[in-house]
């Protein structure tokens, strides 16, 4: 076939799973058109699985091994209340199960999941006496090997992050399961630095070059790692070939069943080095506001949207209906409440030295493309080209829709 994608592979031996279409224009256009979607509910087992079992195309050789990347995932990091943890649960952890059954049901031999970087952040208190200079765990670093699985709720920023840890030992806990056709299934999940960034609707730098008015900052001294979505889809890609490397016979360490978390190249930046970049290149101006009145109103902005909340699941009906007339708090403003404040607000180093390392140590053999700036500056230079096309909703959209599954299957010239 002539009809090449970019690294080579052919179309027909690619699927994405997802609850709608496509819209970007490298899957809307050819040869990322010929690429088969299927719609999936990703939160219904029986929908994952028929998609997961559909039969390939004639072309494609029955022969060959299938990988599976997910990246299911409801990012309502806005929500801590134990009450609330269905509503994430749902697709970070039922939706994973499912794509764990389908996998096997398909006869998979590697599933990759998408985590997070953020289950290790740990809960803190920012509401702070007169004598209390900085809140506690104000600088933290993240690296491998945190047993965050066996942290209590409250120690979660957030009820997203709660549920990613689950979904992320479901996928790690089925490591060498035996699946159709005597396949055995390897697993891994990658944890992307804290602020992913890059084409398809991000909501970290793409959201202010789409919105180019004056946006409000009150985080601009704070630290972090963050990653580009180029640099996040070659650490799946590594993993994965470590994995195929294990299928064959490879002498390397086994990296099966492991979670490993990356960045960027670099050391850590500023949100105040990214808003100052994209001021001077996309045309966007930043207005700095106190941060002690905006965790204020992050206080009274979670007040509200419990109370409506609860109202809405009273058993009591004139409670009901109270919180029915109750008007509902916008999209970009539910995201304002206190828990946001554990990660955007800290200064969060990470280690990802275990990904960087050689193979042959036990390592991804992970190398970044570039550095967290020169991601920045390529994203906003391929913005302006036009080459970056809304896609017409945010990744980890406040909904909970379950977001896109691909799934590849591998022939044996990428073995």
């Amino acid at each position: 076939m002539n009809h090449l994608l970019t690294r080579g592979e052919d179309p027909e031996n690619i699927r994405i799973l997802d609850i709608r279409a496509p819209t970007r224009t490298d899957l809307t256009q050819e040869p990322g058109k010929l690429v088969e979607f299927i719609q999936t509910d990703v939160t219904d087992e029986a929908s994952v699985i028929a998609g997961f079992t559909k039969t390939w195309p004639h072309m494609a050789s029955r022969d060959s091994d299938i990988t599976v990347f997910s990246t299911v995932a409801s990012i309502r990091f806005y929500e801590k209340h134990p009450t609330l943890v269905p509503l994430s649960a749902k697709v970070n952890v039922t939706g994973l199960e499912n794509v764990i059954k389908g996998s096997l049901a398909c006869g998979a031999t590697i599933l990759i999941a998408t985590s997070t970087g953020a289950v290790g952040v740990r809960c803190t208190r920012f509401l702070l006496a007169p004598w209390e200079s900085e809140p506690k765990l104000f600088t933290q670093l993240l690296r491998d090997g945190g047993n965050e699985s066996t942290w209590p709720h409250h120690t979660f920023f957030s009820n997203y992050a709660y549920t990613k840890i689950i979904g992320e030992t479901r996928v790690l806990d089925a490591d060498k399961s035996s699946g159709a056709g005597g396949k055995t299934l390897r697993t891994g999940a990658i944890r992307p630095g804290d602020g992913i960034y890059g084409v398809g609707g991000d909501r970290f730098i793409e959201y202010h070059l789409k919105n180019p008015d004056t946006r409000i900052s009150w985080i601009s001294t704070t630290l972090h790692h963050f990653i580009s979505v180029e640099n996040c889809s070659l650490a799946h890609l590594c993993y994965e070939q470590r994995l195929v490397e294990l299928e064959h016979g490879g002498g390397n360490p086994d990296v099966g069943g492991r979670s490993f978390i990356v960045t960027d190249a670099g050391p850590p930046i500023s949100f105040g080095n990214c808003y100052g970049t994209i001021e001077v290149l996309g045309n966007v101006r930043f207005r700095v506001l106190s941060p002690s009145l905006m965790l204020l109103l992050a206080h009274i902005i979670q007040m509200y949207y419990l109370a409506t909340h609860f109202l809405l699941q009273s058993r009591n009906v004139l409670l009901r209906e109270v919180g029915d007339f109750l008007p509902r708090i916008p999209h970009r403003i539910i995201d304002l409440q206190p828990s946001i404040w554990n990660t955007a607000s800290r200064h969060i180093i990470i280690d990802s030295s275990n990904a960087r390392a050689h193979p042959q140590e036990g390592g991804l053999g992970y190398e970044p493309f570039g550095t967290s700036l020169e991601g920045i500056c390529q994203l906003v230079l391929d913005y302006q080209s036009k080459r970056v096309v809304d896609d017409g909703h945010c990744t980890g959209a406040t909904s909970g829709v379950p977001h896109a599954q691909a799934r590849v299957k591998r022939g044996s010239e990428r073995a």
